[in-house]
């Protein structure tokens, strides 16, 4: 497949299907992440949707209150910023083509780019692994319908409690969160879960484009890219 080209785009300032209670996020806005000028919110998981960010800055983030009563350490933290300038080294712990993601990164980037192969911008991760949608999932509310098996071959976008998204060419107020069947916090956008595919073997690689009808390369806002 053909490689991705280097440049990112603007920054965004600017099976079965088990039957389960999807939970997604509340959210607060915050600026001044890291010592970096930028702004981003928090999602703590609960029951709202990404659409009803807060549009209220505040300075000092204080916790979201989760439906259980507990506060602050499952919040994520979603930055107007690329991890290299926030100062982020390394890759957050995520894993790169087809390894097994063993525990959930602290951080990962979504960053939006265009290739030879899509003239539409779409999503890669820290890695350059090109992420995808589902048709079999939903955005409304935000649902994950793959797992077991699917997972595996297509590998949830997850982080760990209390971490956080960095965003190149990704609007803040698309970035959900959804807790899966099996407990682990994966990444939305647009309402949309994301995966890798474990089929693509190295960066640039889009081998998960259009399998079975139903998965393809997710755009900056959750859109399905065809082309």
């Amino acid at each position: 497949m053909t490689s991705l080209r280097t440049g990112l785009l603007s920054r965004g300032i600017t099976a079965r299907r088990p039957v389960r209670r999807t939970v997604v996020a509340t959210v607060l806005v915050l600026c001044g992440v890291a010592g970096v000028s930028a702004c981003g919110k928090t999602i703590q998981i609960g029951d709202a949707s990404p659409s009803t960010a807060s549009s209220t800055p505040a300075a000092t983030p204080s916790p979201a209150a989760s439906p259980s009563g507990n506060t602050g350490n499952s919040a994520l933290e979603v930055v107007d910023t690329s991890a290299q300038e926030a100062g982020e080294t390394g890759k957050g712990g995520t894993v790169v083509g087809a390894a097994v993601q063993e525990a959930p990164p602290r951080w990962i980037q979504l960053s939006a780019v265009t290739t030879p192969t899509l003239g539409s911008p779409h999503l890669i991760n820290i890695n350059q692994a090109a992420l995808y949608r589902f048709d079999e999932d939903t955005a409304q509310p935000s649902q994950s319908n793959c797992n077991d098996a699917c997972a595996t071959k297509w590998p949830p976008v997850t982080i760990q409690k209390g971490g956080k998204v960095y965003l190149a060419g990704v609007k803040h107020n698309q970035v959900g969160a959804i807790r899966r069947q099996d407990g682990q916090i994966q990444i939305t956008v647009g309402g949309w879960p994301v995966y890798r595919f474990s089929g693509d073997a190295k960066p640039g690689d889009l081998n998960g484009q259009g399998v079975g009808g139903t998965w393809f390369a997710v755009g900056p806002t959750g859109e399905k890219v065809t082309q």
